[in-house]
């Protein structure tokens, strides 16, 4: 199954959606939360891009707390998968640990250092 990106752009407060073929999701398969990856892997040359979490297909968060590639119950107290409405409070959930897998839907990226050509211009090319 092939991953979606949300890019966001810092400088700009702006995300952009971007869908991987299969070639481009396996370069991803087995980077971990927080890891920079090179863009010209993803067909964004000149670009470098953080992992900053995600979702399975199920709608499980990524934790970058939780170790491996699985799904796990844990005890949380706050998010990503789990925001309370009370000072203290913590909850058994259901999250996916920190590595990336074929189980991943949505891997959201931060963009750490630009490319010379815009982010839009590369998207619309790729997809």
């Amino acid at each position: 199954m092939p991953f979606k990106l949300v890019i966001s752009d810092p400088e700009e407060g702006k995300a952009i959606q971007y869908e991987l073929d299969d070639a481009k999701t396996n370069a991803l398969v087995g980077k971990m939360v927080g890891d920079i990856v090179e863009g010209d892997v993803l067909g964004l040359p000149g670009y470098k891009l953080k992992i900053t979490g995600g979702s399975d297909a199920s709608g499980f968060p990524i934790r970058p707390d939780v170790h491996g590639s699985g799904k796990k119950r844990i005890l949380i107290k706050g998010p990503p998968g789990f925001k309370s409405n009370r000072k203290g409070m913590a909850k058994r959930k259901t999250v996916r640990g920190r590595e990336l897998s074929l189980g991943i839907s949505q891997v959201n990226m931060r963009i750490e250092e630009k490319g010379s050509t815009p982010l839009e211009e590369l998207v619309m090319k790729a997809a």
